[in-house]
């Protein structure tokens, strides 16, 4: 099928050959080339930025991740996000490209800038708007004013929602209009390249009543030698009616700190489906929230994790039931090899007047050697007498019975617990809708496990 494309040009970013650390000069550089409520946005994100201290392990939901010792802001520098053609894209990001040939449209961004758009013109006639988020400043202003750092991911949410307000430098916009049904998902693509430097992107999705759509997103880097730090935001509004998937996937290289912000807001009688995989990174943290905002709104929200090495996840989760008559359910699974740590935290919070909420909430982990570790924290928080919530974790070994089964038909040993482990995680995958992620989340992980 034939597209409406965009190539970048690779004119200078807005911080190109910029080598200062994060400051407010850097703030100036970009709200100076923006108007004037955009550059006010992000004074005021700033602002939230320097009057917010940073997260210490006294906190609750930062006590296994001691920011004091795994990131260094002061050693980081804006990146410069120069655009590239084409042909000079990395054969890493080329090959997931090639598995996202059948897509509604495609972003690629590759160290902080978009590169390359292309949408389906059937689409873009229908009204489909699917946009670098510098873009469409200009193009579809409107639409930033109303729901960009507003709705969902506001400064104002902690320190690093407002860095990321403060400083994104680019990202995407898809906009799907009323009783609109996208017939493939959107695929967004990352690429990030720059060692010793911080990158902020953000991703605003909004379904109007009555949509349905589909969105992918993907990160990926080579290994580094010196830290970057990849700080990206996803604002996902579902309207009345609508449905909306939405997936992301993490593969960055060891040496990558990677920090994701994901929330939705889910209207009346609106349906939000997520998967959140990580596998990627020395350390990655993942803030989720599902706003279930009006009657009928549901939320289901999976997770999948695969460490190795001395890679560290953190997951803090909150399924927020803020209207009566509303369901969500969370199921997260992940397997810990070599030195690798992980954190679960989860919480439901049922809000006063949210009757009749149907609410679940699981954690499971795997732990594969000796050195491997857990930490599993699921939460309640209900303050209606009319609902059905439960939660539950486990971490376990091995099962030696299953892996001996498997060896008496002639597996190695490694080979059986890579068998365990496959259909351990497998059963998040099996949840996903048709025509989801699946497949390729399932070949990121074959390739995890036999490079292991």
């Amino acid at each position: 099928m034939s597209r409406t494309s965009t190539l970048q040009a690779p004119a200078a970013g807005p911080l190109e050959g910029v080598t200062a650390t994060i400051n407010a000069a850097a703030v100036e550089r970009l709200a100076a080339r923006e108007p004037d409520w955009l550059a006010e946005r992000r004074w005021r994100a700033w602002e939230a930025y320097e009057r917010t201290p940073l997260p210490t392990t006294r906190l609750e939901e930062w006590r296994y991740t001691d920011l004091s010792r795994t990131l260094d802001l002061d050693a980081l520098r804006p990146a410069a996000g120069t655009p590239i053609s084409a042909d000079a894209w990395p054969s890493e990001l080329r090959q997931a490209m090639r598995q996202d040939a059948d897509a509604a449209g495609h972003i690629v961004e590759i160290d902080g800038r978009v590169v390359h758009t292309d949408l389906l013109p059937e689409l873009a006639a229908q009204g489909v708007v699917l946009s670098s988020l510098s873009d469409a400043v200009a193009s579809h202003e409107d639409l930033l004013r109303e729901h960009l750092a507003v709705e969902a991911i506001p400064p104002d949410q902690g320190k690093f929602s407002a860095l990321n307000a403060a400083l994104w430098t680019d990202g995407a916009v898809l906009f799907v209009p009323r009783n609109l049904t996208l017939p493939l998902p959107v695929r967004i693509t990352r690429w990030v390249s720059d060692p010793a430097a911080a990158y902020f992107t953000r991703t605003l999705v909004v379904g109007e009543g009555g949509s349905t759509l589909s969105v992918v997103e993907e990160i990926l880097s080579p290994s580094f030698d010196e830290q970057a730090f990849f700080l990206s935001a996803a604002e996902v509004l579902g309207g009345d009616n609508s449905t909306t998937h939405y997936a992301s996937l993490q593969r960055m290289g060891l040496g990558a700190f990677h920090m994701a912000l994901y929330r939705s807001l889910v209207g009346r009688d609106a349906r939000t489906d997520s998967l959140h995989v990580t596998l990627g990174a020395s350390t990655a943290r993942l803030d989720l929230n599902s706003e279930l905002a009006a009657p009928g709104a549901h939320s289901h929200i999976l997770g999948l994790y695969f460490g190795n090495e001395d890679q560290h996840f953190d997951h803090c989760t909150s399924q927020n039931h803020a209207a009566p008559h509303a369901t969500s359910d969370l199921l997260y699974k992940g397997a810990l090899d070599d030195a690798s740590g992980s954190v679960f935290r989860g919480i439901i919070r049922v809000s006063p007047g949210a009757q009749r909420t149907d609410a679940y909430q699981t954690n499971r982990n795997l732990l594969l050697s000796e050195d491997a570790s857990a930490h599993a924290l699921p939460n309640l928080e209900i303050e209606a007498d009319d609902v059905r919530c439960s939660h539950g974790a486990t971490v376990g070994q091995l099962d030696e019975e299953a892996l001996f089964y498997l060896q008496s038909r002639g597996l190695s040993r490694r080979r059986a617990e890579r068998l365990v482990v496959r259909g351990f995680l497998q059963d998040v995958l099996q949840r996903r809708p048709p025509g989801s992620v699946a497949e390729k989340v399932t070949r990121a992980i074959e390739e995890k496990l036999r490079a292991h």
